[in-house]
């Protein structure tokens, strides 16, 4: 098979990747960082989170949520799908509020699992436009409830995941699961790309 050129989504650097049977036969994504820009993402030693949160990480949220450069959201899509491939919980990624993701022009919790193709749910909407980023710790802790059901939404009581791009104080993860809960969900998890 032929060489297939490609660019680092991070450096533009050339990546070499040569196709093979396996990655048509399963579930293998082509590479789109080199090692180099790979080795500066640290892993979180956390069950509920894949990575740290450091200046690599800082460097890429920025560029993927706040440049819209949602094309980044392939980066970590293999080692999402290697998560969540077997995962029996409904997926609930957190939602934006409709004028922010207007903004924004896309989800970017949605978007992370749409590039590792896993299926999810949303129940909930955000009522405020307001960030957790801008806020401090005293303050997020004494958020007013940042989520409700959506109109058209039916919670059933079985299992669901919250998926999240960061969590710093679990605010943000706390409200929607509570939201799940009251409304009649057996059991909800969390789940993120990174701890903060």
């Amino acid at each position: 098979m032929n060489k297939v050129e490609m660019f680092c989504l991070l450096c533009a650097q050339p990546l070499r990747i040569v196709p093979s049977w396996k990655t048509l036969l399963i579930r293998n994504f082509s590479p789109c960082l080199c090692e180099k820009c790979a080795s500066k993402f640290e892993r979180s030693s956390t069950t509920t989170a894949l990575y740290q949160y450091n200046d690599a990480m800082k460097k890429y949220l920025h560029q993927y949520k706040f440049l819209q450069d949602v094309a980044l959201a392939k980066v970590f899509r293999q080692e999402l799908h290697a998560q969540f491939k077997r995962e029996t919980a409904t997926i609930i990624p957190i939602p934006m509020h409709p004028i922010k993701q207007q903004e924004r022009t896309f989800s970017h919790t949605e978007e992370l699992l749409n590039a590792a193709i896993i299926p999810y749910k949303q129940l909930l909407e955000k009522t405020t436009i307001e960030t957790q980023s801008s806020k401090n710790r005293e303050q997020r802790i004494k958020s007013a409830p940042l989520f409700r059901l959506m109109s058209t939404a039916q919670v059933e009581h079985k299992d669901y995941l919250l998926f999240d791009d960061i969590q710093t104080t679990g605010t943000t993860l706390r409200h929607a699961k509570q939201v799940l809960l009251e409304a009649g969900a057996r059991n909800v998890r969390t789940f993120t790309l990174i701890n903060g």
